[in-house]
């Protein structure tokens, strides 16, 4: 593999049209997951209670980053900025700061039929998340 190449893993609980297809924390694949696969980061949803709480980062290697996807691409409701802060504090307990990034918990058009939120929605989220990055990292 070449010393420069970045790989990364997206662990998706379904994302059609505005739905979702699995729930369930990350306790049970953690130490397979985040102990031992060799990747650079971890994509993982957090936008909603059916992902548990941080406590499976604890097993996240030295060195490897983990993205918080903590804004949900299903829905056009902007999360609390607040709220947010908090729960990036609250993974701080298990995961360096400058380890940790935000963003949406997936992509805003995983099919063809994209999910159900306007295009404007989708750049207010984006516009949310960078503000919120803004603050926390300066």
């Amino acid at each position: 593999m070449p010393e420069d190449l970045v790989v990364t893993t997206h662990v998706c609980r379904g994302n059609y049209h505005s739905t979702w297809a699995s729930s369930g924390g990350y306790d049970p694949i953690a130490n397979t997951l985040f102990a031992k696969e060799n990747v650079s980061a971890y994509y993982l949803e957090y936008d909603t209670d059916r992902a548990g709480d941080f406590a499976p980062l604890a097993h996240v290697g030295e060195g490897k980053c983990v993205v918080l996807g903590l804004f949900s691409s299903k829905t056009g409701e902007l999360e609390d900025k607040e709220a947010i802060k908090a729960r990036i504090e609250e993974a701080t307990q298990y995961v360096d700061i400058n380890r940790l990034c935000i963003s949406a918990q997936c992509g805003f058009a995983s099919t063809e039929e994209g999910n159900v939120l306007t295009e404007e929605q989708q750049w207010e989220k984006l516009r949310l998340i960078k503000e919120v990055a803004d603050e926390v990292w300066g």
